[in-house]
């Protein structure tokens, strides 16, 4: 389908990327993963033709058609969501024109016998084949249900494109491409405006893509759950394995394991051979077998090792001072958007040290709470903060606040304080901007510069409970890696809202979903959540396939925030959770005695107490299963 060669990209005078090589088939779906400003993007472009190269080829099957998933994108105003949609079928549109025209010919004319009439009904005939063979018939359906994947409902099929955000016409511009079957499929960032129902839904779309995908991602959950292939571009060239991510860095660990062994054996040979020539060119009835070892030794080709770019951010997050107990307290919140509802009578109790994930479809009002919570916008209902709570906020669009015509250093030494402006240098180094760097003005910077030096600038404040509103978008998976652990390390509270999967993994021990202005409460963490979530929306499904009754919802409605739920019901549940993690630590405790037994028995079982513990171990874990399931059957009783 695409055969690069020796693909090479420049500005003013630098490689960007030099020499690339690789092949395109039908049926890859290539992960290009790489740190930010390696080119990723960049490659992209040059594939679509949207740049030139500054030198190489690259040869395309014929009649190849490329579709490309850019950042920036442009609609023509006052079109609905159905109208852009359907600008995927332009050759389907052209021949409903030409139908709707010939028709309408047909039903006024009455020289059946003429030639023209005769040419008018060739003509219907052969563009009714082909609009049945491109789809005619589906296209509105499938359109529709693409959309509706994408997270529109049917209602807002109607509404014009100029009154949703940039990232629900993301959506749509992803909705055309997805409906228009090209040969190429190319993918910037698919995710970054995507809540967590819709990636699955993408996900389960591309597996089942016939065509070839190359798509940019810093989501290692959906590079595992689509990818086959991985592209890494590293300090200017490419390392292409036909591996899923995980599997890819496996791979490439051990390939550089192996070189590096490699390496040394042969600098051992080249060493040794060195030694050789040195005693043989002291002796005259040996030069010519000295120089004919200098010959050999300047054919061996020398084992090079994959250089790799580990420069990553280096973040910690220390809280300001102890608050107490009770670090947000809400009652009867709500917010309302014009005539549109997000949320109503919301009532919250967040403790000190929680760890809470904000999930849901997009518009169920995430953010908007989080707004809420820090003071950002007016809305109705009261809540206070507890003693000594001081909240650090990044806002979804944090790095849209950069002031763009002042450099790095301009924009935190202006956020600095009297007692930290001297540790500036010092903070902008730990984030990646060491050098001239920190010249840079902020216009100039790319999606992933501008995240982290929004993050760097957010340390100059004192805080102990973190509010973060989607902080992954646009940093690369190194980064979101040292995220990660500096909020795993945080002592104080969190909430984040994120559609990041893998991040969200072991970061949070309780999840908030938000669905129809309802909050419910998930003690547990992400992979909890979508578990109880699959089954919540089968049971949906099967409700729906049954004749509806009337049921009194009093009692046996779900856990909302907005009412707080039974105090009973709230109380078991916590008790419940406290359990399941007494119970997780013992079986733990169990499994490393098994590992320990299997892996030197004799040295283990010598210990008098050992056995003991492990009796004692399993009676605890069956006593605690007998409260666990008491505690089930309560709460069941009171659902």
């Amino acid at each position: 389908m695409l055969n690069v060669h020796n693909l090479t990209v420049s500005f003013a005078g630098s490689d960007l990327f030099s020499g690339i090589t690789f092949k395109l088939n039908k049926g890859d779906r290539v992960g290009l993963i790489g740190k930010n400003g390696a080119g990723k993007s960049t490659l992209l472009k040059v594939i679509s033709k949207d740049i030139e190269s500054s030198g190489g080829t690259m040869a395309f099957d014929k009649d190849i058609r490329i579709g490309f998933l850019r950042q920036d994108i442009d609609f023509v105003e006052g079109r609905t969501i159905l109208e852009e949609a359907y600008q995927a079928f332009e050759e389907i549109k052209q021949i409903e024109k030409k139908l709707e025209a010939i028709n309408v010919e047909l039903a006024e004319r009455t020289d059946y016998e003429s030639e023209y009439y005769h040419d008018l009904m060739v003509d219907l005939n052969d563009f009714t084949h082909r609009y049945e063979l491109l789809g005619g018939y589906n296209y509105k359906g499938n359109t529709e249900k693409i959309l509706q994947g994408l997270g529109f409902q049917r209602e807002d099929f109607d509404k014009l494109t100029d009154t949703f955000s940039g990232g629900w016409r993301m959506r749509i511009e992803l909705a055309k491409l997805l409906l228009q079957n090209n040969d190429i499929l190319l993918l910037d960032e698919p995710t970054n405006h995507l809540d967590i129902e819709s990636i699955i839904w993408l996900e389960n779309f591309l597996k089942a893509y016939t065509g070839a995908i190359v798509l940019v991602s810093h989501d290692k959950m959906f590079l595992d759950n689509v990818t086959n292939r991985t592209i890494e571009i590293s300090l200017g060239q490419i390392y292409d394995y036909k591996k899923p991510y995980s599997q890819f860095l496996l791979l490439r660990s051990e390939i550089k394991e192996k070189q590096l062994q490699a390496q040394k054996n042969q600098e051992k040979e080249i060493k040794a051979t060195q030694l050789l020539i040195d005693k043989f060119r002291a002796k005259a009835n040996k030069a010519s077998m000295a120089q004919s070892l200098i010959k050999k030794l300047d054919k061996v080709e020398r084992i090079e090792v994959d250089n790799d770019d580990n420069a990553v951010m280096n973040i910690r997050f220390q809280i300001s001072k102890e608050p107490g107990k009770v670090v947000i307290e809400a009652e009867g919140l709500s917010k309302s958007y014009g005539n549109k509802h997000v949320l109503e009578n919301v009532d919250l109790l967040i403790e000190r040290n929680s760890k809470i994930a904000f999930v849901g479809q997009n518009g169920q009002g995430k953010s908007t709470l989080a707004k809420i919570l820090v003071g950002e916008i007016p809305h109705g209902g009261h809540f206070k903060l507890g003693h000594n709570v001081q909240i650090g906020y990044f806002a979804q669009n944090q790095s849209e606040y950069l002031e763009p015509e002042q450099t790095v250093l301009e924009i935190m030494e202006n956020a600095a304080t009297d007692s930290n402006r001297a540790k500036v240098r010092d903070m902008l180094g730990a984030f990646l901007f060491g050098g001239d760097a920190v010249d840079k003005k902020a216009k100039m910077l790319s999606g992933g510069e501008r995240n982290r030096l929004a993050l760097c600038k957010l340390l100059l404040s004192p805080f102990n409970v973190l509010i973060m509103d989607e902080p992954t978008n646009h940093l690369d998976i190194a980064s979101k890696n040292v995220l990660k652990q500096a909020l795993n390390s945080f002592d104080g509270t969190l909430i984040l809202v994120s559609h990041d999967r893998d991040f969200l993994q072991g970061l949070t021990t309780t999840v908030y979903g938000f669905k129809d202005k309802v909050i419910k409460e998930y003690l547990g963490d992400i992979d909890y959540f979508l578990e109880q979530h699959q089954i919540e929306n089968l049971r949906e499904a099967e409700k729906r396939t049954v004749a509806p009754k009337k049921v009194d919802t009093s009692k046996k409605e779900a856990f909302k925030f907005s009412k707080l739920g039974d105090k009973e019901l709230k109380r078991l549940k916590n008790q419940l959770s406290k359990l399941e993690v007494q119970i997780d630590k013992l079986e733990k405790k169990v499994l490393e005695m098994d590992e320990a037994l299997e892996k030197d028995y004799e040295t283990t079982a010598a210990d008098p107490a050992f056995f003991e513990t492990y009796k004692e171990t399993k009676n605890k874990i069956e006593g605690l299963m007998g409260k666990w399931e008491e505690l089930e059957e309560k709460i069941e009783n009171c659902s």
